[in-house]
C-alpha cells in the first residue's frame, strides 16, 4: 500500500505581516579600520602641543593679518593722495603764470615763452623743461637755453645768445650771421665793424644756416690771426671753394683752398709788414712759402 506525502507549501510572507523587514548592511571586514577610527588613532598618537606654543602661533597669525591690513590701508591712502595731488597740481594755483627770461638781448621774451609752449600758462607739472629748451634754441639768436621750474607758479629761462661774426649782403638788405653760418637777423643797412662775407647761392631765412658752400669762408673767418684780422674787410668764396680777402689797405689776398692756412697767414703777415705794397696789389699765397705780389 503506497503512501503519498504532499509537498509542504512554501511559506510566503504576507504584505500585511507585522514581522520587520531585515535591512542589509555591509559586513565589516575584520582587521580593517574605518576613517573615523583612523582619525581618532592619529589624534591619539600625535604628540601633544604645548598650549603656550598654540597661543604663540595664534598671535603670529593675528599679527600677520594686522600687518597685511596695514599695508593695504597704506596703499589705498597713498593712491588717494597721489590722485588728489595730481588734480591739485593741475589747478590754476600751480600753473606757469610767471615766466622770467634772462640773457635775452635780441630775442623778445614773448617769443621765448611762445616757443617754450608757456604762452597759455600750462600746469607747472606738465612743463617739459628739456623739450622747452630745445624749442627755444631753434630761435635765430639763441645759442643755448636752460629752463627751470620755480614753484609754485613760475618758470625761469636763461638764454645765451649768438654773436654776429659777419654780414652777408642780399637783395634788399643785409643778413647777420654768426661764426657757424647761422643767419641771425636781416636789416636794411650793413652794420659797422663786421666783415662782409660773400658766398655762392642764396641766403636762407633767419634761424637757418648758410649752405655748405660757405664753409671755406667761415673757416677763414673764424681763424684769421690777430696780426691782420682787423684789416680784413671782406671774405669771399667762389663757386670752386677758393677764398680771397679784401683788406682795408686796400690790398687783396688770394688764399686759395683752406689747406695749410697757418702757413699762408704767415706769408700774408710777412708781406704786410715788410713789402712795399701799393693800393690794388694782390698777394698770392695759394702756394705756402712762395708768395707772389702782383700789381693792379
Amino acid at each position: 500500500m503506497s503512501t503519498t506525502t504532499a509537498a509542504r507549501p512554501k511559506k510566503q510572507q504576507s504584505a500585511n505581516s507585522d514581522e520587520p523587514r531585515r535591512r542589509w548592511w555591509p559586513r565589516r571586514r575584520v582587521g580593517v579600520a574605518t576613517d573615523r577610527e583612523r582619525g581618532a588613532s592619529r589624534r591619539a598618537s600625535a604628540p601633544r602641543v604645548d598650549p603656550r606654543i598654540s597661543a604663540r602661533r595664534a598671535e603670529v597669525t593675528r599679527r600677520q593679518g594686522r600687518r597685511r591690513l596695514a599695508v593695504l590701508v597704506a596703499v589705498v591712502v597713498l593712491a588717494g593722495a597721489a590722485v588728489g595731488s595730481w588734480f591739485l597740481l593741475h589747478t590754476p594755483m600751480f600753473s606757469a603764470k610767471v615766466v622770467t627770461v634772462e640773457g635775452a638781448v635780441h630775442t623778445p621774451a614773448a617769443s621765448v615763452a611762445a616757443a617754450a609752449g608757456l604762452a597759455s600758462h600750462p600746469p607747472l607739472l606738465d612743463v617739459n623743461t628739456g623739450a622747452a629748451a630745445t624749442a627755444i634754441e631753434a630761435l635765430p639768436w639763441v645759442k643755448s637755453a636752460q629752463v627751470r621750474r620755480s614753484w609754485p607758479d613760475g618758470v625761469r629761462i636763461t638764454l645765451t645768445e649768438r654773436t654776429p661774426a659777419a654780414v652777408v649782403a642780399h637783395t634788399g638788405g643785409f643778413d647777420l650771421v654768426d661764426a657757424t653760418g647761422r643767419v641771425l637777423a636781416s636789416q636794411p643797412s650793413a652794420p659797422s665793424g663786421l666783415v662782409h662775407l660773400v658766398v655762392p647761392g642764396t641766403v636762407p631765412a633767419a634761424g637757418a644756416s648758410l649752405s655748405p658752400a660757405a664753409a671755406p669762408g667761415l673757416a677763414v673767418l673764424t681763424s684769421l690771426p690777430a696780426a691782420f684780422a682787423a684789416q680784413v674787410s671782406t671774405v669771399s668764396v667762389d663757386a670752386t671753394g677758393q677764398v680771397s680777402l679784401a683788406l682795408t689797405s686796400p690790398v687783396s689776398v688770394l688764399l686759395g683752398s683752406t689747406a695749410e692756412l697757418p702757413a699762408k697767414y704767415e706769408d700774408v703777415a710777412s708781406l704786410l709788414a715788410g713789402a712795399n705794397l701799393h693800393p690794388g696789389d694782390v698777394l698770392d699765397v695759394t702756394v705756402p712759402d712762395s708768395p707772389v705780389v702782383t700789381g693792379p
